[in-house]
């Protein structure tokens, strides 16, 4: 039994009363349900928001370091900022046009920027597709709120990002977690989930896949590919952290065009205050979006879009994606070394680490412990989707916006203390 839960006991209710309620004390975040090893209720110092991994920034002490959550690290970006706000300034036509209404998928020029910030390798984007949104989290609930509908079910990663587990809960949305391996989502569970249940659509994260890490091979994404134009589902493809890879594989909207929607922003890799964001759609669904981002704000807020489309024409977005990524590789630098003897994954330039819960410990256990010691981590319970069992992982980031080298070392070795205790944890 894990430390601060206690299993609940069986009643003479009728079963099918009991599962209801059962469900129900899960869904609310009182209980938690592990396949084969029962249900626990939570202790109250463990129990947390229902949307637990999908938090604000300011939501926490200040006396907490905060490991737990990807999040842009300061640069120069704000230096660019005064430069394009002073440019803009004497600018009167320039000012007068983002102070008015403006077309709901966006600007011309602002879909152009954005058909450049997508292209990559494998994929050209034509700015016809592309949908102006207020960041990455915004961009997803449009395309939902666009292409399924209240009991819809949409297929995910057994492990997902929580902005996903959020957003289909308010739209009531269902989500079907499936199984992965080290290359994220298998083939063969979606196939097989195809069969078994109606789903609506896929929501996939095929490069850096968060949390796990995952990058799908080349023949991965194909049969990925494959299997949803056979069962005719929908893509919604979130390449939010991929933009951190230097040389990122080609999307699975390049291997199925004619249903996926990309998902993408510069809140990563630029600057995560400006809110900027793109979707881009098979020409058939782009009509559709563009009228649920009506329905959500009525375009795109022009200023920040005019900043960042300037970015990205004369390649200061793109100087700022490579000073992002120097500076995780730096911080990486760090504290890879603090983790030694432990099991791990983290690509280069992604922004965290998955690290394996050493036997006998729990997650939960360690990530309550380092609280204690005001250090945040997130373990794979925050991104489950269904009643699988969950590995016991967690997720610690390099990114956190007030580290010195100092406390961001001290934070990974206590970490590492933490995992490594062979008889106990100190304060026990």
């Amino acid at each position: 039994m894990s430390k601060g839960c206690w299993p609940l006991a069986a009643s003479c209710f009728p079963i099918g009363t009991i599962s209801r309620a059962y469900a129900e004390l899960e869904r609310v975040g009182q209980v938690v349900a592990r396949v084969g090893d029962g249900t626990y209720v939570r202790q109250d110092d463990l129990q947390r928001p229902r949307d637990v991994g999908f938090r604000h920034v300011g939501e926490e002490s200040p006396a907490m370091f905060d490991m737990s959550r990807n999040t842009h690290i300061p640069g120069p970006e704000s230096r660019f900022i005064a430069q394009g706000l002073r440019a803009l300034a004497d600018d009167p036509e320039g000012l007068l046009e983002v102070a008015r209404y403006s077309p709901e998928a966006g600007l011309a020029r602002y879909r152009e920027a954005g058909a450049r910030w997508l292209t990559q390798e494998g994929l050209q984007v034509d700015a016809s597709q592309v949908i102006c949104v207020n960041g990455a989290q915004h961009g997803l609930h449009v395309a939902l709120l666009a292409l399924l509908k209240a009991g819809d079910t949409l297929a995910t990663e057994h492990l997902t990002y929580p902005g996903l587990i959020s957003t289909a809960r308010m739209q009531g949305i269902k989500l079907l977690g499936l199984p992965m391996d080290e290359q994220g989502l298998l083939p063969e569970a979606l196939e097989e989930a195809c069969r078994h249940h109606r789903l609506a659509a896929l929501y996939c994260t095929p490069t850096l896949q968060n949390p796990s890490t995952a990058v799908q091979s080349v023949a991965r994404r194909e049969a990925i590919a494959e299997v949803c134009r056979r069962h005719n589902l929908l893509i919604l493809e979130d390449e939010t952290h991929a933009v951190l890879m230097a040389r990122r594989p080609a999307p699975l909207a390049h291997f199925a065009p004619e249903r996926t929607v990309l998902i993408s922003s510069l809140s990563k890799a630029v600057a995560a205050g400006l809110r900027v964001g793109f979707l881009c759609g098979p020409p058939a669904l782009v009509g559709r979006l563009a009228a649920a981002l009506r329905a959500t704000c009525w375009m795109a807020t022009p200023l920040t879009l005019e900043l960042a489309a300037g970015w990205i024409d004369n390649g200061i977005a793109e100087r700022l994606r490579q000073q992002q990524m120097l500076e995780i590789t730096r911080r990486k630098g760090l504290v890879a070394g603090l983790l030694q003897g432990l099991q791990w994954r983290s690509p280069e330039t992604c922004p965290h680490f998955w690290i394996r819960v050493p036997e006998p410990w729990r997650a939960s256990e360690i990530e309550v412990h380092l609280k204690q010691q005001h250090y945040l981590v997130a373990t794979a319970e925050t991104f489950a989707v269904g009643q699988a069992a969950v590995p016991q992982f967690i997720r610690a980031s390099v990114c956190n916006t007030t580290a010195d080298d100092r406390k961001l070392t001290e934070g990974f070795a206590a970490l590492a203390t933490a995992l490594r205790q062979e008889r106990g944890l100190p304060g026990w």
